[in-house]
Order: structure tokens, then C-alpha cells, then sequence
């Protein structure tokens, strides 16, 4: 007993005091330590830092390989009391292009060339204008190929990826000159792919890619870049009612664009595959002949002597007497692809090359058939 106190009593006291101070203060440096090691394990600010280090990185190489360029047009204007005229020319568009190769050949969309004579490139690094000329284009996919008649000793073709190998989320770089301000770099992602989108060669762009980075009227024609500072599509197209970029743009991929140019710079144009046949069009059929088709895509014409004719294809026939049009062949799939309306079947060969040769599945009547068709080339 000390001063009628049991001792035992208060060192039981003091020790659950003593406890909980220890309990309560181990908490606190666990909550602490956690603290301190999520923080070292994911520094938002670095990651941050890392991203920015890669977009900075990839402008800095990749920027003086993408060019503006003005579409020059001629101008007849009239004056003075006898009407007498002069020509001039005059800027008529502008977008964007990429090198392409060591020869001084560019990359852009067939919609900024279109109904252009003559060409301005200039360069980031270089204050000087540079002439160019048309080698030739390809409408159907909004690809054009120029030719600097002046090369820059220091020119650098920008690396091409695969964009077979592109994912959905992936970081995406735009660069260009929108709204006619050179060397602008916009980031994003890859929003989505295999996009369908109306093209302005008057037929359906199969394949695009879907993203948001900004995409705005000038940046066509300029590269769509990936973080490892590969050109992975052709900025073509934004979805805008306002004109200006809404978060949704289109890129020609870059395996259709890898695919086509050397034909453009070594021919001069795109040597398509066909069939060697005519397609009727659905709804005449219908409207003007009665003759309604859900699937499929109708032969109106095979080109005597072509291909479709030796493999045995019909298109439509019409009674000399009665003028009753008589439906023929019609096609159902080539390789084993569904055809049901012109995209399709021009989307499908485009994917071939002329002299190939396609299983070409088709009904005739109530029969179906099976052919095999060598492609020809399409003369334009």
C-alpha cells in the first residue's frame, strides 16, 4: 500500500496507458510508411514528366519533316475600259504533308491538292519557299504524292509504322499547321479503329482510325504519330458542325498509304484490280425493271474477252421482243467476303493486286455458283 493505494493497481493503470500511447504511435508510422512508399512507388508528377519528355522528344525529331503547304491556282482578272485580262496566281488552300523519302517526295491528302496547278512547301527549319509538282493521287483513299523540284540537302523522311499493330488507347501526335500556324503538336489517343468514313473520292474509306487528338482545318495531310515516333496514319478528316476540331478525327492508315505511294511514284496512279464487269445499281433495278435484291450485288455488263467472261459470268440480258430485262449474275462473296453493295466489292479488291486470282461465289437464278476470276487491271 502507498498512501492507502494499491502500487499494483497503478501499475496496471500506467501500463495500459503506456500500451495504447505505443499502439497509437505505431499506427501512426505505418500510416505514415504506407504513405511514403505509394508516393514513391507512383509520383503522379513524374509520370507526368514522362509523358511530356516523349511528346517533347518526338516534336523535336520529327517536326522538321512535316511541311505546309500552299495549293497555288490561277486567277483571270479583267481590267480597264477594254476589258483587256491578266493571270495571276493565288493561293487557293492550305494543308499539311510529311517527307516520304530522301528524293523530296511528300505525303498529303488528295483534298488539298485538288484543283491545285502549282505547290509552296515550307519547311520549320528553313525560311525559304520551295516549288513542288503533282506526281499523282489517289482520290478513292484521299492520298496525293508531291515532288519538291528542289531538294534540301538536310532532308529527313519521317519512319513509318504498322498500323495493324495499332491499339485502341495507344498515344497519338498530330502535327501540322492548322488554321495556317506551322509546326502545331496536338496529343491524344487512339479513340477507335476500322472506321467506315465517306471519302471524297465519292466511295467509302474502310480501315480509318478514330482520334482525339486535335485535328483542325490545315492539319490535313500531316502524320499521326505514335510514342515511338512512328508515322501510324495520314490526318485527314474531323466530324464537326463548327468546322473546328470536336474530339473526333479520322487518319488514312499508314499500311494503305505504304501500300499505294510507290505505286503513285512509280506509275503515276493506283492500278486497281477488277473484275472486268459493269454493277447494276440497286434501286434502278427495282424502280424502273421490278426486280428487288436484299443481298448480293448484280452484274449489269462482263467486258467481252475479261476475265469474269472466261470464268463464265453473266450480267443482265433483255428480250429483243417483249424488252423484259431478265436479272443475271449476281455476286454474293469474293473469297469468301460478303459483297452487297459497291464499297464492299471495291474495299475487297482493293486489298488484292492485279493478276491475282479470287473465288468469286454468285446466283444465278436459284443456283449457286462458284468461280474462279483472275483480276485485271482497271483502265482510267
Amino acid at each position: 500500500m502507498y498512501n492507502g493505494i494499491s502500487v499494483k493497481r497503478v501499475n496496471k493503470k500506467n501500463m495500459r496507458i503506456i500500451m495504447r500511447t505505443k499502439i497509437g504511435h505505431f499506427f501512426l508510422t505505418f500510416l505514415l510508411l504506407a504513405s511514403f512508399n505509394t508516393h514513391a512507388l507512383f509520383n503522379e508528377g513524374q509520370a507526368r514528366l514522362e509523358s511530356e519528355k516523349n511528346t517533347i522528344s518526338i516534336f523535336k525529331d520529327s517536326v522538321n519533316s512535316v511541311v505546309n503547304i500552299s495549293s497555288l491556282g490561277k486567277l483571270r482578272a479583267r481590267r480597264g475600259f477594254f476589258f483587256s485580262s491578266s493571270t495571276r496566281e493565288v493561293v487557293k488552300g492550305e494543308g499539311s504533308g510529311w517527307i516520304w523519302d530522301k528524293n523530296g517526295h511528300i505525303i498529303t491528302n488528295y483534298h488539298v491538292v485538288e484543283g491545285a496547278d502549282n505547290f509552296l512547301i515550307r519547311f520549320n527549319n528553313n525560311k525559304k519557299e520551295y516549288k513542288a509538282t503533282l506526281v499523282g493521287t489517289e482520290p478513292a483513299k484521299d492520298i496525293a504524292v508531291l515532288k519538291l523540284l528542289e531538294v534540301p540537302r538536310d532532308i529527313t523522311p519521317l519512319k513509318t509504322g504498322d498500323s495493324n499493330n495499332v491499339q485502341v488507347g495507344q498515344k497519338a501526335i498530330a502535327i501540322g499547321s492548322p488554321f495556317g500556324l506551322d509546326a502545331t503538336v496536338t496529343t491524344g489517343i487512339i479513340s477507335a479503329k476500322q472506321r467506315g468514313i465517306q471519302g471524297i473520292g465519292g466511295v467509302e474509306i474502310r480501315g480509318m482510325l478514330q482520334t482525339d487528338s486535335s485535328i483542325n482545318p490545315g492539319n490535313s495531310g500531316g502524320p499521326l504519330i505514335d510514342s515511338s515516333g512512328n508515322v501510324i496514319g495520314v490526318n485527314t478528316m474531323i466530324f464537326s458542325s463548327s468546322g473546328s476540331s470536336a474530339g473526333v478525327g479520322f487518319a488514312v492508315p499508314i499500311n494503305i498509304v505504304k501500300k499505294i505511294v510507290p505505286q503513285i511514284i512509280k506509275f503515276g496512279m493506283v492500278k486497281r484490280p477488277g473484275l472486268g464487269i459493269a454493277i447494276a445499281e440497286k434501286r434502278e433495278l427495282a424502280y424502273f425493271y421490278g426486280i428487288d435484291l436484299e443481298k448480293g450485288l448484280p452484274i449489269q455488263s462482263v467486258r467481252p474477252g475479261g476475265p469474269s467472261e472466261k470464268a463464265g459470268l453473266k450480267g443482265l440480258s433483255q428480250n429483243p421482243r417483249t424488252r423484259e430485262v431478265k436479272l443475271g449474275d449476281v455476286i454474293l462473296k469474293v473469297d469468301g467476303k460478303e459483297i452487297n453493295d459497291f464499297d464492299d466489292i471495291f474495299n475487297i479488291l482493293y486489298e488484292y493486286k492485279v493478276g491475282d486470282i479470287v473465288e468469286v461465289l454468285y446466283r444465278r437464278g436459284s443456283a449457286l455458283k462458284k468461280a474462279k476470276v483472275k483480276l485485271e487491271e482497271i483502265k482510267r
